[in-house]
């Protein structure tokens, strides 16, 4: 996604890019592979997502060119505020929405609202094709680069029009246009046995959705954390969970216990990006609380549409065992 903005012109290499800190490692590492500062932006402890106070403090220290916004595990942030900041300041909003596929903020499907948004079809995530994953847009430039670039830079895949258009700038007759690149591409395309699993499971993709957001409410109301609980917005109404996240400073001890038990749990996706290698060995230390104690205390449950309430209640009383021992 930044690489289009960067061919079509909406951004240019050096500009700067906020980047959620509690979100994941290809956020981060496309900024700093197309020559991009990147910008950490710390989170809030309700959604998970950015901190709303921060994310202005930082429009007025840096000026970004764009914002990468991950609506984190399926919870939904405040878009209206996010959009209109982004609109008032002239950043580019792009969507990540990999762990949100079919969640709502006013009844609109999270990646309507930004200029591009992504989503993974990896293994485990609401749909999957094994490896892989969708851009959107509604943008007709940035659709066309998209395209091409998906396939090594070359004009096969794009509208006629725009097609037609680049073969007379560049003088490029019928025969010759079959191997002429005009942007610095990659070759991204599915496979047609994963193109066939992902057509096959968006008929499937309701369920899955509304299983993973019974399944979500049933952690809800069984752990008993009074430490933290996700919280959604009125707006919001609807979770689609990728992951039940839980924050809790006996992390250690539930981790050990849910192990012990064979269930698997990870850390509250990376952690923040400010704690990682990466970040440390290349960039000053910044400072981000509500990040850093997801980093020390984050953790996220399994969530998928064949889960059990069964499971869901022994995962359950497991947790609420090591946290009130």
């Amino acid at each position: 996604m930044l690489y289009a903005l960067i061919e079509t012109g909406r951004i240019k290499r050096g500009d700067k890019v906020i980047v959620p800190a509690v979100s994941w490692a290809t956020d981060l590492s496309p900024v700093v592979q197309l020559g991009l500062e990147p910008v950490l932006c710390d989170c809030n402890l309700e959604d998970l997502s950015i901190d709303i106070n921060h994310f202005k403090k930082l429009i007025k220290e840096h000026n970004p060119s764009a914002l990468i916004l991950v609506s984190v595990l399926g919870l939904v942030p405040d878009m209206k505020t996010i959009v209109d900041l982004c609109e008032e300041n002239d950043i580019v909003l792009l969507e990540d929405a990999c762990e949100s596929l079919g969640a709502e903020f006013e009844q609109k499907k999270i990646g309507n609202f930004g200029l591009m948004s992504s989503f993974s079809t990896y293994f485990g995530h609401h749909m999957s094709t094994i490896e892989g994953g969708m851009v959107c847009t509604n943008d007709k430039q940035i659709y066309n680069v998209l395209k091409s670039i998906r396939s090594h830079g070359w004009d096969r895949d794009m509208d006629a029009e725009e097609r037609e258009r680049l073969r007379k700038l560049h003088k490029v007759n019928e025969f010759d246009s079959l191997y002429k690149f005009y942007h610095f591409g990659f070759n991204l395309r599915s496979t047609d046995l994963q193109a066939f699993l992902g057509i096959g499971q968006l008929e499937k993709l309701d369920h899955i959705v509304q299983r993973r957001n019974e399944n979500y409410n049933l952690y809800k109301k069984l752990i008993k954390n009074d430490f933290w609980n996700p919280h959604e917005s009125d707006e919001q109404r609807f979770v689609s969970n990728f992951a039940y996240p839980v924050i809790h400073p006996k992390r250690n001890k539930i981790v050990a216990a849910l192990k012990e038990n064979n269930v698997a749990v990870r850390p509250l996706i990376c952690g923040s990006l400010a704690k990682q290698p990466f970040w440390t060995e290349n960039y000053p230390h910044v400072f981000l609380e509500n990040a850093d104690k997801v980093d020390t205390y984050g953790m996220y449950l399994p969530n998928n549409h064949q889960l059990t309430e069964e499971e869901i209640v022994r995962i359950s009383d497991i947790i609420n065992k090591e946290i009130n021992n």
